[in-house]
Order: structure tokens, then sequence, then C-alpha cells
């Protein structure tokens, strides 16, 4: 009998796990929800014996089942000795993103527990990350809404990514809050003159037509925007022909308020005329109002 192909779709709570398995059952896989590790081989022996015509088997497993961490070693480890066609798809996000999340769902954490959500993620992510180091392929999910976390799931189990198709992610985000742990190209603006030291346009942000007027006043801006412009346009077709999937440029300053929020948006309406595979975020932009 044909070997069958095995995803299991793992990683942290909030991470998009959900919307990953309806892709993949959306690709043609029969798909199994916080089925019980141990339980794995019991099933693909029943399956054998039963002729079942199920090719391509999805299955979430998580720290949802009590007895995860102790079970999946040796189980992984068997369906890759028998030469199963196996993949453990880890999935994750940044612990910000999660809260968010958590918060806007008001969804219990697996481990919360007498933990405080944080305390949970926190957890979470320590004891996963050993399952992590063996993962044959890691999603962060922080920058994809629902849509684009599904057709990447898609695009990656039907391998039928074209080159054309390279989706670019384009982000504002201040120094004090972190850098962008998932961005493949960081600019920082923080040369260039700082509206927040403007007293009318210190509550402003980057986006207010007062704070571009401001920061298109200045010939730093202009030289900067054409160079980095004449870079990106460089890169893009190269990534795109070496099969990349997704770009993702973040545009930094202090608090992600005012320079690289007006940046991001000059860069988002240049790129914009070519590609129309484009979203921008302004990751920090309330933070400093809060």
């Amino acid at each position: 009998m044909e070997k069958i192909k095995i995803i299991v779709v793992t990683g942290l709570s909030g991470s998009g796990k959900t919307t990953a398995i309806d892709a993949l059952e959306d690709a043609g896989f029969f798909c199994i929800d916080n089925l019980p590790v141990i339980l794995l081989p019991k099933f693909l022996e029943l399956r054998a014996e039963a002729g079942s015509e199920i090719t391509k088997l999805a299955l979430v497993m998580d720290l949802r089942e009590k007895e995860f961490l102790q079970t999946y070693p040796e189980i992984f480890k068997r369906l890759r000795e028998d030469r199963y066609l196996f993949e453990i798809l880890f999935l994750e996000a940044s612990t910000e993103i999660l809260l968010r999340r958590y918060s806007q769902t008001r969804r219990k954490h697996p481990l919360g527990g007498d933990k405080s959500l944080l305390e949970g993620i926190q957890t979470e992510r320590e004891e996963l990350k050993e399952l992590r180091e063996i993962a044959d392929h890691i999603i962060d999910t922080s920058n994809y809404n629902v849509h684009e976390l599904k057709e990447i799931i898609l695009n990656h189990v039907l391998k039928a990514v074209p080159a054309k198709r390279m989706k670019i992610y384009l982000l504002s985000f201040g120094y004090k809050y972190g850098i962008p742990h998932d961005a493949d190209l960081v600019i920082d603006v923080r040369f260039l003159p700082n509206p927040h030291f403007v007293q009318e346009l210190k509550n402003l942000d980057g986006t207010s037509p007062r704070v571009k007027k401001y920061m298109d006043r200045w010939k730093e801006t202009h030289i900067f925007l054409k160079k980095y412009l004449d870079l990106l346009n460089y890169l893009i077709p190269h990534y795109e022909k070496e099969g990349k999937s997704s770009l993702t440029i973040a545009v930094g300053c202090t608090a992600g308020t005012h320079r690289s929020v007006s940046i991001a948006d000059a860069i988002y309406g240049k790129l914009k005329k070519t590609t129309n595979l484009i979203t921008l975020t302004h990751r920090d932009i309330e933070l400093d109002r809060q």
C-alpha cells in the first residue's frame, strides 16, 4: 500500500492551527484535531488493515493533550524510521500578537490555570522549544490574517508557489518595542527629522497629512526614498526568481508613530503601482497613546 502523507500541525496556542487545518482540509487531507499522539500508530495500522483510501492525513497535536510532551518523541521518530512521508509544521507568533489575539477572542489559554495569560504563553513557548527545533517547517503568523495564512499553507503543501505571486508585507515599527523578528529587510529611518519634537505635530501620527507634509519638506526624505526604492525594485524580482513566497519589509523609527509610519506609507504608495500583492501594517502606531 502507498505510504500515507502525514502532516502534524503543532505550535503555540493562538498561532493559527485551526486555520492551518482548514487549509489542509481544502487541499484534500483527512484532518483530525487533538488526536492523542499515542493513538496515531494504531490509527495507521487500522487504516492499512482496512485498505483505506486515505493517502493524506493532517493532525493538530499540541499541549492540550497532557501526555503530548512525553509521548511525541518516540512516536515521531518511529514514523520517520518507517519512512512515512512525515512532516512537522510548527506555527508560532510574537507574544504581543498572541496577547492581542487572546484579548480579542477572550479564550482561555490551555496552560492558564493559576497563571496569567502572559505566563501561560511563555511556559508553552519554553515547553515546545525542542519540538520547534525538529520541525520541518516553521511559520510565524504574526503579520498574517486568516486568509493570508490559509494561502501560505496551501502554497506550501501543494508546492505551487508561482514566482510572480510573492507577497510583500510592509511594516512600520518602533525600536523601543523591538525589531520584528520575522522581517526579511529592516531599514532604520531615525536619521530623518523627527516630528515628535514639533509641538503641533507631537500628538499626531505619520498618517496625518500635516506630518506627511513636514516629512516631505526635507531633502533627506526624498533622497532616501529614491535610493531605497531603487534597491527594492532591484531586489524584489530576484527574490521572486528564487521562488520566495513572501517578503517582509520593516521600517523603524524610535516609537513607530511618526517617521516610520510616514515613510512606510510612501513606500507602499510606490510599490502598490507595481504589485497588488502588498499589505501595510503600522505595528506600534497606537502604543505611545495608551
